[in-house]
């Protein structure tokens, strides 16, 4: 169908449109005239994804130099993400016809995703697929007429250079392309994303500054940059600005230093003039230059803005000398994980006992990364994995040597059990999310944080410490309720449950929950999903619900699965889960908040009729990491310590709980299994899509008094409906569309009719009218 958004025709591949999904795009169409940042939250399963990629693609329309990078968070999320760009882009190609403009549409991910070398391929290990496919495709490699080549990459070098490709590419087109025509699919997906209308990748290519100056550096300044499922943006900026280096790293870069140092005396008896000519290149600066191979290996740790473009220091230019200097900061870190006190100090301090101990400057610890980057391409070695410690070590130089505010060091001692010895921890923290973000805000027009979980919205913006232009939380608009909140407080005793340290090992408690969950499994179809708050308290109960029969109770009614610690051990789990649920046994999958089944996976219709949430999932108070972290948000951002906390537990909540509703017509409880869950305080931080349906009588519910709340839930979804009293009689159909004439667009303040006089902003617009 075809509409009008103000003055913009947007052309969505459906023929039914939800008031959420028109709110959705008058906002973020609002927010890309203005320019900024915005934030907006939509209800998962609603048409988020189509709904952005509609409105910015027709956006495209009439600004052509506009380029769409769309940033998600998994492979499949990805995949998800292109395939729905394919369709809008065919819709709208097929209503224009001949007029309609050439787009290409190119997902990214790593090597390890698009390799289609026969050898290279069948690693799994990422660093190993780097590593190897280094070793082919170097310069001085691919000059060597003994040394194997890859010919997918040579047939990429010969003819990719000069291909302009058209329509949209997911990573398995990518590689049937590399296959059809012998080229390989990763080399020519980064050509290509310097010409494609959008690019779909992973956070860390933009966010992390190693990959970012390699990938996205090249993207013009009026691209529009969506980060979609960004409930943890602020997690993913941190952890790419942070390092942890322990003995063991230590000890592989003492090993790295002397191979180098053993690489190099070879170099000078046999090709002196190669060490010449670098110390001739590093004394004209860092400027990067070379083929795409050798650029990867001189990315910077730290934020393109605060990269030195100069010459490097004269202390470090020649090879022998910059050795001698990482074998300094390597004997100084060592001696400083010898102490057997926990340290916390500044980054300035640190600079400062390392200046009084070596003589080696900040300024000098600046270049360390790309010095060493050097020296690895000049002694041409490929295999950077095996150099992974030594890098990590000149990563940290350079980012110490360069960010004094917003980062910490903190050294831990953990003690070892069953050894009578320490294995401590260097850990360089950052601490402000917003370092991360800065450069992204500062560089494109337009940057869309949105996600179905953001709730409160504002906390982001003090976090992140950006301006939005536009702020939006929208609501879900059914007809009947598809969803059946249920705030657990207490069992069928009447004994309180919560999982607070002081009673959560309490007998009644756990018996409670054990009964909870048996009785849920006589009454619910289908598959039930547990979340606990952490692998050792479901492992506690678990064995508890053991000993007390629970367990054989549930099995009478359903197959139990449990998600661990281990990745293959979790993904049979789930697959054996989803065996039970589709022949119609039913399942129970016990698993932890924050862990892969609470963030990337989908539970839709038979996968998830149920959801219990044991507990409030707060995060690890006792790391000294999240202390100083919130001791730093209090005093730059004024963000309390509980407020954060709760936040960010609340947010984990919205996402274990949202993994049930998958769409519109789906239908699943959400059991929420602690008394806290009842506090205003507690339950306001949840989605508004969620809240819309948490009415009186879902609150302060005991056992007995939920479940006979989810039978009147399960009978009343289990009776016949229509589509449209499923999807809600607030469907804009294309025969609407077809009654108003296209050439005069409607005025945007008449498009909603709702109980708040066409105001979209508040979200309230459940079950009313969409019109002309």
């Amino acid at each position: 169908m075809k509409f009008y958004i103000e003055d913009l025709l947007v052309y969505f591949p459906y023929a039914y449109i939800y008031p959420e999904q028109y709110s959705y795009m008058l906002a973020l169409k609002r927010s890309l005239d203005v320019g900024g940042p915005c934030i907006l939250e939509m209800p998962s399963g609603t048409g988020k994804t189509v709904s952005l990629l509609s409105l910015i693609s027709s956006y495209q329309l009439k600004n052509p130099s506009v380029k769409l990078v769309y940033c998600s968070r998994t492979v499949p999320e990805i995949e998800q993400a292109t395939e729905e760009a394919r369709r809008v882009i065919n819709y709208r190609n097929s209503e224009l016809g001949a007029s309609a403009p050439k787009t290409l549409c190119m997902s990214m991910s790593s090597r390890r995703n698009l390799c289609i070398h026969p050898r290279v391929s069948e690693e799994r290990e990422s660093r190993t697929v780097d590593s190897l496919c280094r070793d082919l495709t170097t310069p001085w490699a691919r000059a060597n007429p003994n040394s194997e080549k890859c010919k997918y990459f040579e047939n990429f070098e010969e003819k990719g250079q000069e291909l302009l490709l058209e329509g949209v590419y997911t990573l398995e087109d990518l590689k049937e392309y590399g296959y059809k025509n012998g080229m390989c699919p990763y080399f020519l997906s980064r050509h290509m994303i310097n010409f494609a209308n959008i690019v779909i990748f992973s956070y860390q290519y933009l966010l992390d500054p190693k990959i970012a100056s390699l990938i996205s550096s090249s993207f013009p300044s009026n691209s529009i940059v969506v980060f979609d499922e960004a409930h943890n943006i602020d997690n993913v900026c941190i952890n790419s600005l942070s390092i942890n280096i322990d003995n063991r790293v230590l000890e592989s870069s003492s090993k790295n230093i002397t191979k180098i140092n053993h690489t190099l005396e070879n170099l000078k008896k046999v090709d002196e003039q190669r060490l010449k000519q670098e110390y001739l290149r590093l004394v004209q600066g860092l400027a990067r230059s070379g083929s795409t191979q050798s650029e990867e290996l001189s990315a910077d740790p730290v934020l393109p803005s605060d990269v030195i473009q100069e010459a490097v220091p004269g202390n470090i230019r020649k090879a022998e000398h910059f050795i001698s200097l990482m074998r300094r900061v390597i004997d100084y870190l060592k001696s400083r994980l010898r102490s057997q006190m926990v340290i916390s100090e500044s980054p300035m301090a640190f600079l400062q006992s390392l200046y009084h101990a070596t003589q080696i400057s900040s300024k000098t610890l600046r270049f360390c990364s790309a010095r060493l980057s050097s020296l690895l391409r000049t002694l041409k070695i490929t295999d950077v994995n095996q150099f992974s410690g030594i890098s990590l070590i000149a990563d940290f130089a350079t980012l110490v040597g360069t960010y004094n505010s917003g980062f910490l060091i903190i050294i831990e001692p953990y003690y070892q059990k069953g050894a009578n010895q320490f294995d401590p921890i260097f850990q360089f923290c950052c601490l402000d999310a917003s370092i991360g973000m800065k450069p992204i805000f500062e560089k494109y027009r337009s940057v869309v944080i949105t996600s179905g979980t953001l709730s409160p919205l504002e906390m982001y913006t003090k976090m992140l410490n950006f301006r939005p232009t536009m702020i939006e939380r929208l609501s879900m608009s059914l007809n009947r309720n598809c969803i059946c909140p249920c705030i657990l407080t207490r069992g069928s005793d009447q004994i309180s449950i919560s999982t607070k340290f002081d009673v959560r090992s309490d007998t009644a408690v756990v018996r409670n929950y054990g009964s909870l969950l048996v009785e849920t499994s006589a009454i619910v179809p289908d598959g039930i999903i547990c979340f606990f708050t952490s692998y050792s308290y479901m492992e506690q109960i678990v064995s508890v619900w053991n000993e007390m029969g629970l367990l054989n109770n549930i099995l009478t009614n359903k197959l139990i699965f449990v998600e661990t610690s281990d990745p293959a051990e979790s993904a049979l789990a789930l697959q054996n889960y989803k065996k039970a649920c589709d022949s119609g046994r039913g399942a129970v999958l016990l698993s932890v908040a924050r862990g892969k089944v609470s963030e990337g996976i989908d539970f839709d219709n038979q996968y998830g009729r149920c959801v219990i949430l044991y507990g409030i999932p707060y995060i690890n108070t006792e790391s000294r990491v999240l202390r100083a972290r919130l001791e730093f948000l209090r005093d730059k951002y004024q963000i309390k310590e509980n407020e954060f906390l709760t936040f960010d537990a609340m947010r984990t909540a919205s996402q274990c709980v949202g993994r049930v509703i998958r769409g519109k017509q789906d239908y699943g409880i959400m059991i929420f299994a602690d008394k806290r869950y009842n506090r205003l305080d507690k339950r306001s931080k949840l989605p508004q899509w969620i809240l819309q349906f948490c009415q009186p009588q879902h609150l302060n519910l005991s056992t007995d008094m939920a479940i006979q709340l989810s039978k009147q839930f399960l009978r009343e979804m289990g009776q016949p409906f229509s589509r449209e009293e499923q999807l809600g009689k607030s469907l804009w159909s294309l025969e609407h569309i077809e009654k108003q004439p296209t050439s005069k667009p409607p005025t945007t303040t008449n498009n909603i009719t709702n109980n708040n006089n066409g105001n979209t902003n508040n979200g309230n617009h459940t079950n009313d009218a969409m019109q002309l």
